[in-house]
């Protein structure tokens, strides 16, 4: 059975290593909290960063789920009448969440969190976090972590609102303000705070005219 077991994983060691092709359009993932109702103020920020980014020929990938994940889908269908982007949704299997929102274009579903976050990653040219919970907290902190050791190169982070940035905050007092440190000093600028979706979407046009720049042959 141990062997069973093991042989599987350098199955899935094996597939960490396939590089993605080359994409034609540039891939923003969204992460933030399924329990936001479509009248909350940061609905329609989360929606309107959607619309802008899509309106730049980007492609956003969200959970698939309610709430922020389907602010942001429904951003990018309702900019997209011709339909020449996706608006992608990758699901995971929970007993209290069973369909994907109704603006999602194209459908994944996974079983597990692990092979989920994997997807993530394989398939994004940048990630944005808004308000959210503990799933939330766990996307944003596995990104900045695949940043900092380097599995990631030229993918923005982006975090959004009070929150994230107190997040930072605590990681400098409880990771570098202190001896021995837990964490390098530079390891807090990997993340970019902003306050709102606005200064997000200005990042990201920058990010992604660089992108194009890099694209170009």
């Amino acid at each position: 059975m141990q062997a069973s077991v093991l042989g599987l994983w350098e199955v899935v060691n094996n597939l960490t290593r396939i590089r993605p092709t080359k994409r034609d359009r540039y891939r923003v993932t969204i992460f933030g909290s399924a329990r936001m109702q479509s009248e909350d103020a940061l609905y329609a920020g989360v929606r309107q960063l959607a619309s802008e980014l899509t309106l730049l020929g980007c492609d956003i990938i969200t959970g698939g789920g309610p709430g922020l994940m389907q602010a942001a889908n429904e951003g990018s269908v309702i900019a997209d009448p011709e339909d020449l982007t996706r608006s992608i949704g990758i699901r995971v299997a929970l007993e209290f969440e069973q369909a994907g929102n109704p603006f999602i274009e194209e459908m994944y579903s996974h079983r597990t969190f692990f092979s989920r976050l994997h997807h993530f990653v394989l398939i994004s040219d940048a990630f944005v976090v808004v308000p959210g919970g503990i799933g939330t907290s766990l996307e944003a902190l596995m990104i900045w972590q695949l940043l900092q050791v380097r599995k990631l190169h030229q993918t923005p982070l982006i975090f959004v609102g009070d929150m994230w940035a107190d997040l930072v905050s605590w990681v400098d007092r409880y990771m570098i303000q202190r001896a021995p440190a837990l964490a390098d000093p530079a390891d807090l600028s990997i993340p970019q705070c902003v306050t709102d979706c606005e200064a997000a979407i200005a990042l990201l046009k920058a990010s992604h005219a660089q992108w194009q720049q890099r694209s170009e042959p």
